[in-house]
């Protein structure tokens, strides 16, 4: 997919909303973490202001892609169901400001620009979105976990054990 290139500051002041969906296979980082490149996101971007004038980008990601359970080695399908409220600023300074303004861990305050490409902003999303160390509820096959869990393990030393006896 070509980039999807917005100036994130217009987009805002008029209050635009775009939405649409886009492949995992297309999303190449994320592509490189899920278990197949199946898969489809649907994406909605909308533009606006927060309640102190600052313009501000609001992405939600929905979708699923397959990743590998971390237990049992074995691929699941994980819903992505993400939501972000990003406020711009000019610059690195202006954004410090902000963020001390609004005190707010969930609110993330960036950089704006002219250049903004929304691909990456989706596939960041997805990213974020992604347990650390993925496992199933409850994972599909565990009788072979149980069974290696189940067996008493001889010791290694009772082999010495026997030859000090002879």
């Amino acid at each position: 997919m070509s980039a999807f290139v917005i100036d994130a500051f217009e987009y805002s002041r008029h209050k635009e909303r775009r939405e649409g969906e886009i492949a995992v296979a297309d999303l190449s980082r994320l592509a490189d973490e899920s278990a197949d490149r199946s898969g489809v996101l649907h994406w909605v971007l909308v533009g606006g202001a927060d309640s102190l004038g600052h313009p501000q980008l609001t992405m939600s990601v929905t979708g699923a892609i397959k990743i590998m359970c971390q237990r049992c080695l074995t691929p699941f399908a994980f819903d992505i169901d993400a939501e972000s409220v990003l406020v711009l600023a000019k610059d690195e300074e202006s954004a410090d400001e902000i963020d001390a303004l609004l005190d707010n861990d969930e609110i993330d305050v960036i950089v704006g620009t002219k250049s903004l490409n929304i691909v990456e902003l989706i596939e960041d999303e997805a990213l974020l979105a992604l347990p650390l160390s993925p496992k199933h509820p409850v994972c599909p096959d565990q009788s072979a976990l149980e069974g290696l869990k189940s067996s008493k393990k001889e010791s290694p030393f009772a082999m010495l054990k026997n030859l000090k006896q002879q």
